[in-house]
């Protein structure tokens, strides 16, 4: 088996399926044609940068030019977490780090060196792709999760409060509020989880088996890559949560202002679906 090259020309007749959602969003004047034709263009643009960078990569395979771009993938996810976030940097900046570096490298290592037994675990055509999909799945759950944690803390500032008071703890307070993060991040993830493989095809297992790989493979490799996905999520949103605490509350409890904005609306009245 091998794959179908798809060349440039073939490439650019391809990219005319774009004309579909573009001519709605003009149709129905959503305000988004802007958006979708410059993240088009950037995401050709940095797809063929990143395909000749990833040549010459795969060629040197030299662990620590490796190491370098996992790190440089790092500080792209934490300013990327950082810009989507209306938290401010000195709050979240260093826990983001952590969590990254730390989920990724835990998991990532217990994958490579553990479950498939690498004899060179820093091998380019593992390691970075490995990386590379840990750190994007990170990156969305950690927005999700630190955008929910402090924006229902800010805005449901009685509870916590409350609770301090009637002695609970710090970690204690904060429990409703992490309990609503992670809920609102991981939901989507198992839900798909559920229905993988029935409802639709997973695309790391798409492009293993157009690459040449029996569904078998492909299908034990995009079990694992869930698994490790929500492992290192989960690690990493946990991590960079309650690192955050440090900057974000005083030596008495009270949280300070971590909102770019200032601090966002102290409504006074609770929320349902946050529980003592």
């Amino acid at each position: 088996m091998h794959t179908i090259d798809i060349s440039y020309t073939s490439l650019a007749v391809g990219l005319f399926l774009l004309l579909i959602p573009a001519y709605y969003i003009w149709r129905y004047q959503t305000g988004l044609l802007r958006g979708i034709c410059v993240g088009a263009l950037r995401m050709i643009a940095q797809m063929l940068f990143i395909g000749v960078y990833l040549r010459y990569l795969f060629q040197w395979d030299n662990p620590w030019v490796n190491c370098l771009w996992v790190l440089v993938m790092v500080v792209i996810a934490t300013e990327t977490a950082l810009s989507r976030t209306g938290i401010k940097r000195s709050v979240l900046m260093v826990p983001l780090i952590v969590g990254f570096i730390v989920a990724s490298l835990l998991v990532g290592m217990y994958f490579l060196g553990i479950v498939l037994q690498l004899d060179n675990v820093f091998s380019a055509q593992y390691f970075i792709p490995i990386f590379g999909i840990l750190l994007g799945n990170m990156l969305s759950v950690n927005v999700i999760a630190v955008d929910s944690f402090y924006s229902n803390l800010l805005r449901e500032q009685n509870l916590y409060y409350f609770l301090l008071g009637n002695g609970a703890s710090r970690s204690e307070s904060l429990q409703p509020f992490m309990r609503m993060a992670i809920a609102k991040a991981f939901s989507p993830a198992i839900a798909n989880m559920a229905v993988m493989g029935l409802v639709a095809l997973p695309g790391t297992m798409i492009g293993q088996i157009l690459g040449g790989s029996s569904p078998n493979v492909a299908i034990k490799y995009q079990i694992m890559i869930v698994v490790i996905t929500m492992s290192a999520s989960m690690l990493s949103l946990i991590i960079s949560i309650w690192l955050s605490p440090r900057k974000a509350f005083d030596g008495y409890g009270r949280i300070r202002q971590v909102a770019k904005g200032g601090i966002v609306g102290y409504t006074g009245v609770c929320s349902p679906n946050l529980k003592p």
